[in-house]
């Protein structure tokens, strides 16, 4: 049973920054360094976005709102992907998910979700 167990989020004034992790536990078929890693968000009202991602080869790709702010990164030997999150803005304010997916194995794995608010 693959788990994906995000944590960081928080409450965070504007212009503060917010660092989350997650951290996937349980064996994944064809290991976790073979995943593409994501992280999306969903406000209220809103459709599940994708935020940030990183390839198996550390290719990156960010949502064009955050690009400059925000930076993902991941650790295989720990099974963990990171969001770094700076000059965070009121419409940062979500629950990120983080996810694991590889076509190739057939898996597509969510995390349940942490909640960041950013306000005054």
């Amino acid at each position: 049973q693959v788990q994906l167990v995000e944590s960081g989020g928080g409450l965070v004034q504007p212009g503060g920054s917010l660092r989350l992790s997650c951290a996937a536990s349980g064996s994944i078929l064809r290991g976790f360094s073979l995943a593409a890693m994501n992280w999306y968000r969903q406000a209220p009202g809103k459709q599940r976005e994708l935020v940030a991602a990183i390839t198996r080869v550390g290719t990156t790709s960010y949502l064009d709102s955050v690009k400059g702010r925000f930076t993902i990164s991941r650790d295989n030997a720990n099974k963990a992907v990171y969001l770094q999150m700076n000059s965070l803005k009121s419409e940062d304010t979500a629950v990120y998910y983080c996810n694991a997916n590889d076509a190739f194995a057939g898996y597509d794995y969510w995390g349940q979700g942490t909640q960041v608010t950013v306000n005054s």
